[in-house]
C-alpha cells in the first residue's frame, strides 16, 4: 500500500510540475502522457533498426532534419556524429558544395568584429529601384513566411513577432489580417489575399480607407499582393467555421461563426497591366514597398509582367516565389501534391524571364518553400533570390512537431488551433527566444557556407558554385542545369558599402 500511495504522489508531483511549466506545451497540454513522446525521441536513434523510418525519410521534414531545427532553437549542439550516413555517389540530385581552397575566415568571439546575433542584411534595398518614401534594406535575408492568424494561435504568432523582434528579421502577417499579437515590436509585411482582410468593405471588396487606416495603426514596412501560395495555388483559401472566434471575425471584417472564404481570384485587378496600377496605387499612398507572391504555373503571366516592367514604367518591388511543397495548414491533398512546379524549378523559370529582359538588379526575390534550412537556403541564393522566407520550420522552433493535424483545429502543441486548453502550452515569450535562436542559427551557417565558398554573403553564390550528383557517378553545376548565364553583376545604387560584410 505505502508504494502505491507513493506512486501516485510521485504521479501528482509529476501532474502539478507538468500543468504548471511553460517550457515544453506537450506536456503542459497533455501531462504525464507527453513523457512518453519524449521518450521515444530520446531512444529512437538507438532503435533505429526496428522502426519503420530512417532519419532520412520522413516528410515533409525528416527526422534529422526537425532534430537540426529544435537544437538550434534551443541552443543545443546541432552538430551529428560520425559521419553522413547519405550514399553520396549512389543519390540523385544530391546537392554538392563546392568549397574554395582558399575560404574566408569566420570571426569568432573575441574579435573586434564578430557578431552573436549573425546579421546578414539584403544586398537590395526593398524599393530603391522605385524609389519608394520608405524604401530600406532589410536587416535580414531570413524571414519569417506569411502564416495567418486563425490558421495558427495567438500564441503562435505572437511568439512568431517577438522572435522576430530579438531576431531583427520581418514577418509576414499571412492574408488573414494584421492581429493585436502581430504587434509585438516586430517588423511586418502586410499580404493582402484575395479576402482584403483588414482593408475590406461590407462587400467584401478593397477598401482604401481602411488599408490605410490599417498602415497607420501597425509596424508594416512593406506590402505583399498575395495571387496564389505554393500549397493551394489557383484556389482561394478557407478558416472553418468553429475557428471563426469573434476576435477573428472583428480582424478579417467576417462574420462569427461562418466558413471565411478567399475567393480564387482578385476583384481589385483582372490582368497584370491593372495589377500594376493597383500595386502602383497602393505604393504611393503609402510610401512602402510593394510586391507579390505568387506559385509558378502559367508562364505567359511572368513573361507579361517583366514585358511590362521594362516598358511602362511600374514595377514591383519585390517577387516572392513559393514552392509548390509549401505548406498550409489545409489544403485538398491533389492541390497540395500536384498544382504549382517546385521551387527550384518554379523560381529559375521567373528568374531567367526577367534576368533575360535586364530586370534582376531592379527587383527583390524571395523564395519559400522548404528553405528553411543551410543548403536549401543557399540553393536557392544560387539561384538568384535575395532572401528567403521561413514557415514550417519556423513553426517547429516554437515547438510543432509535425503531427500534421493542422486542418483539424487540434494541434497538440498549440501552433494551428484556437482550442483555448491546447494553445495554453504553448509560452509565447520562452517560444519567442527559441524563433530568434533558429533564425540566428540559420543565418550563421549560411555565413558559414558563404564563406566555405570564398564569398562574403550569400547573394555573391552562383550557380557555378554547386553541383548536383545525379547517381551515376557524374555530376553538373547547379548553372549549367538551370541554364543560367553568368549571375549578374549587382546595381552599385543598390548595394551600398559594407552590405556584404555579414554584420
Amino acid at each position: 500500500m505505502s508504494i502505491l500511495l507513493a506512486a501516485i504522489g510521485l504521479f501528482f508531483i509529476l501532474l502539478v510540475y507538468d500543468l504548471n511549466q511553460r517550457k515544453h506545451a506537450i506536456l503542459r497540454n497533455f501531462p504525464i502522457l507527453g513523457h512518453f513522446r519524449y521518450l521515444f525521441e530520446a531512444v529512437g536513434p538507438e532503435l533505429r533498426q526496428y522502426i519503420v523510418t530512417s532519419n532520412t525519410e520522413e516528410r515533409p521534414f525528416s527526422r534529422e532534419q526537425r532534430s537540426w531545427i529544435y537544437a538550434s532553437s534551443k541552443r543545443e549542439n546541432n552538430y551529428s556524429g560520425f559521419g553522413t550516413d547519405r550514399e553520396l555517389e549512389l543519390s540523385p540530385n544530391y546537392l554538392v558544395i563546392k568549397h574554395s581552397a582558399f575560404p574566408l575566415n569566420s570571426p569568432r568571439p573575441g574579435d573586434p568584429d564578430y557578431d552573436p546575433q549573425y546579421r546578414l542584411p539584403s544586398a537590395k534595398m526593398l524599393g530603391g529601384y522605385r524609389k519608394r518614401k520608405k524604401a530600406f534594406r532589410p536587416d535580414s535575408v531570413v524571414n519569417i513566411s506569411g502564416m495567418s492568424f486563425g490558421s495558427l494561435s495567438p500564441n503562435a504568432v505572437e511568439a512568431l513577432n517577438r522572435g522576430a523582434k530579438l531576431a531583427g528579421c520581418l514577418q509576414s502577417t499571412g492574408e488573414g489580417g494584421i492581429s493585436p499579437y502581430h504587434k509585438r515590436g516586430g517588423d511586418l509585411v502586410w499580404q493582402i489575399g484575395t479576402g482584403y482582410f483588414g482593408c475590406r468593405d461590407a462587400a467584401g471588396r478593397f477598401s482604401m480607407e481602411r488599408f490605410l487606416e490599417t498602415v497607420a495603426s501597425s509596424q508594416v514596412r512593406a506590402i505583399e499582393i498575395k495571387l496564389s501560395q505554393g500549397a493551394k495555388p489557383g484556389l482561394g483559401g478557407v478558416l472553418p467555421a468553429a475557428k471563426v472566434t469573434p476576435e477573428i471575425a472583428a480582424i478579417r471584417g467576417v462574420r462569427v461563426g461562418k466558413d471565411c472564404i478567399s475567393p480564387s481570384s482578385h476583384t481589385a485587378f483582372r490582368d497584370v497591366d491593372s495589377m500594376l496600377d493597383f500595386v502602383e496605387k497602393l505604393a504611393d499612398a503609402t510610401g512602402l514597398p510593394v510586391g507579390i507572391k505568387s506559385a509558378v504555373g502559367d508562364q505567359d503571366f511572368w513573361g507579361d509582367l517583366a514585358y511590362q516592367l521594362a516598358n511602362t514604367g511600374r514595377s514591383v518591388d519585390f517577387i516572392t516565389i513559393d514552392g509548390g511543397e509549401g505548406g498550409t495548414g489545409a489544403a485538398p491533398l491533389v492541390f497540395t501534391d500536384h498544382v504549382a512546379l517546385p521551387f527550384k524549378q518554379g523560381f529559375s523559370r521567373v528568374f531567367r524571364e526577367f534576368a533575360a529582359a535586364g530586370l534582376d538588379d531592379r527587383i527583390v526575390f524571395v523564395g519559400s518553400g522548404k528553405l528553411g534550412l543551410p543548403e536549401s537556403a543557399l540553393f536557392a541564393f544560387a539561384l538568384g533570390c535575395d532572401m528567403v522566407n521561413v514557415g514550417r520550420e519556423a513553426l517547429m522552433s516554437i515547438g510543432c512537431i509535425q503531427a500534421q493535424r493542422c486542418h483539424t483545429g487540434h494541434c497538440p502543441s498549440g501552433v494551428a488551433t484556437q482550442n483555448r486548453w491546447l494553445m495554453h502550452g504553448l509560452d509565447p515569450q520562452l517560444k519567442s527566444a527559441r524563433c530568434a535562436n533558429y533564425v540566428i542559427t540559420l543565418r550563421k551557417e549560411l555565413q558559414q557556407l558563404s564563406r566555405a565558398c570564398g564569398m562574403d554573403h550569400p547573394s555573391r553564390v552562383s550557380g557555378d558554385h554547386l553541383e548536383i550528383l545525379d547517381g551515376h557517378f557524374a555530376a553538373k553545376t547547379v548553372r549549367e542545369l538551370f541554364a543560367y548565364g553568368p549571375r549578374n553583376t549587382f546595381n552599385s545604387e543598390q548595394v551600398g558599402s559594407g552590405a556584404f560584410q555579414g554584420h
